[in-house]
């Protein structure tokens, strides 16, 4: 594991803050990366100064399905929360359909088009090669049930759709900008892009979220995104916020295989 230095120093100014003396972080979708998690986690704890209180991790969603280890994933999330009591962990749409299918085989097969596949064979089943098998998927249904560990499923329906904290909004893909926050339907909050993403009105808080991937996270005076299509980029993002300060930790794939990990401060003008 190779640590990268802070690129900027971080800049003096006034804005919104999520809790005053304590780092939190927001990290987005991870989709079955659990090397990148695996940085990235490591990365926020080697930073801790001396006698800093520990800072507050918020997970965005969308933690499985797509990139190879979905499992290992869950199971790193599990051990954190037991590491790091703190954690707080979103639902995404991904542990909203992998559910579905878990619990209903005909309603939730769509499941296995978008990713699903990918986080069966990281449980240890492999998925019909024919999508139109029903019988083969009936099987395969039938052995990923039995083979998904109960604390996994409980960490699943365990989890929150919002967090609010300070002048911050955590969600996992974002909200309708004509609602009130305390009025959100849990469907916006894990599935809604448009009208959110390209609405320019002011909230009530500023949004942080995932779910609509980019090759750079985006940081306006409404919205965070830190969405970095691991998966397919082989980069994780994370936000920080201290303070009024704003920065992003990126763990990063590199093409021999290791992870290398480094925070960039934004300048005034980009938050």
């Amino acid at each position: 594991m190779k640590f990268l230095s802070r690129l900027l120093k971080r800049q003096e100014r006034r804005g919104p803050i999520a809790i005053e003396g304590r780092r939190v972080f927001a990290i987005g979708d991870i989709h079955g990366c659990h090397d990148l998690l695996c940085g990235l986690i490591d990365g926020i704890q080697a930073d801790k100064q001396p006698g800093e209180p520990d800072p507050l991790l918020i997970f965005l969603g969308d933690y499985v399905d797509r990139g190879p280890d979905s499992s290992g994933v869950i199971e790193r999330l599990i051990q954190l929360r037991v590491d790091q009591p703190g954690c707080r962990f979103l639902s995404g749409n991904h542990e909203e359909a992998m559910l579905r299918f878990l619990k209903d085989f005909e309603g939730g097969l769509i499941w296995s088009t978008y990713g699903g596949k990918a986080t069966m064979r990281s449980y240890g089943v492999e998925p019909p090669a024919n999508d139109d098998d029903v019988e083969a998927w009936r099987e395969a249904h039938a052995l990923f049930c039995a083979a998904v560990p109960e604390t996994h499923l409980r960490f699943l329906r365990g989890l929150e759709d919002t967090i609010e904290l300070g002048d911050y909004f955590f969600v996992h893909a974002g909200v309708r900008p004509d609602r009130p926050l305390s009025e959100q339907s849990t469907r916006d909050l894990r599935w809604i892009r448009e009208p959110f993403l390209s609405d320019t009105r002011r909230l009530e808080k500023v949004i942080v979220h995932g779910h609509t991937p980019g090759r750079e996270p985006h940081s306006d005076d409404r919205r965070i995104g830190v969405d970095t299509w691991a998966y397919n980029t082989g980069v994780l993002t994370a936000v920080e916020l201290d303070g009024d300060g704003r920065g992003f930790i990126q763990a990063r794939r590199e093409a021999d295989g290791t992870v290398t990990v480094g925070f960039e401060d934004l300048d005034e003008d980009a938050a």
